[in-house]
C-alpha cells in the first residue's frame, strides 16, 4: 500500500515538473513570437510607397546619418549644375541662378554679383553662348562641422565657333539648414570659391 502511494507521489512531481516545463517553454514560444512579429512589423513600417506617373514605387525609410554623405554630394551638385549650366536667354539664367542661391550663402552670391558686374551673363546672350558643366567627382569630409567638400568638374564653353573646356574646381563648407521645396537635401553651401578655372582645350566647330 505505502509502495502504490509512493508510486503516485512520484508519478505526481513528474507530471508536475512536465507542466512547469511546458509553461516556461509556452512563455519562450510566445516571448519569440512578440520579437519577431515587432521586428517584422517595424521594418515594414520602415517601407513607403510612392505613386509616380501611375506606377508604384517602394522607398526604404532609413537614419539621415547613414545618408549624409549622399545628400551631401548631390547638393553639392544640384548647386553647381545650376550655377553654371546657362544658355543664352536671360530668363534661363535668372531660374538657374535663384535655384542655385537657394542651396548657398552671401559667398555665392558674392560671385553671382561680381560676374554680373562684368557683363558675364549679358555677354553670354550677345554672343550666343551656352555654358555647360560636367560634376566629375565631389570629396565630402562628414567628419568635419560644418561638412568641408572639394568639386571636381569640367566646364564648356559653347559659342558658335569654337567650343572650349575648362578645368573647375571649388570649395566649400555644408551647414545643416531645415528642408524646404527650395533646398530638399536641407543643406547650405558656406564659404564657397573658387580654386582652379582654367583652360583644358579648345576646339573648333
Amino acid at each position: 500500500m505505502f509502495k502504490q502511494l509512493k508510486n503516485i507521489d512520484s508519478a505526481f512531481r513528474h507530471i508536475k515538473l512536465f507542466s512547469i516545463f511546458l509553461m516556461l517553454a509556452c512563455v519562450c514560444i510566445a516571448g519569440y513570437s512578440l520579437y519577431t512579429s515587432e521586428k517584422v512589423l517595424e521594418k515594414a513600417n520602415q517601407r513607403i510607397y510612392i505613386l509616380a506617373n501611375g506606377k508604384v514605387l517602394e522607398a526604404v525609410a532609413s537614419d539621415r546619418k547613414e545618408n549624409i554623405p549622399v545628400e551631401a554630394r548631390d547638393h553639392v551638385r544640384m548647386f553647381h549644375h545650376y550655377f553654371f549650366s546657362l544658355d543664352p536667354d536671360d530668363q534661363v539664367i535668372q531660374a538657374n541662378i535663384t535655384k542655385a542661391l537657394y542651396l548657398a550663402d552671401q559667398s555665392a552670391k558674392i560671385q553671382y554679383d561680381n560676374l554680373k558686374e562684368n557683363s558675364y551673363y549679358s555677354n553670354l546672350i550677345s554672343g550666343n553662348i551656352s555654358q555647360e558643366i560636367t560634376i566629375d567627382s565631389v570629396m565630402v569630409d562628414v567628419n568635419k562641422s560644418p561638412i568641408y567638400f572639394q568639386c571636381y568638374a569640367q566646364q564648356k564653353i559653347i559659342r558658335p565657333s569654337t567650343i572650349v573646356t575648362r578645368s573647375l574646381v571649388t570649395e566649400g563648407y555644408l551647414r545643416s539648414v531645415a528642408r524646404s521645396d527650395h533646398n530638399p537635401h536641407g543643406f547650405l553651401i558656406e564659404r564657397w570659391k573658387t580654386l582652379e578655372n582654367r583652360d583644358l582645350k579648345t576646339e573648333n566647330r
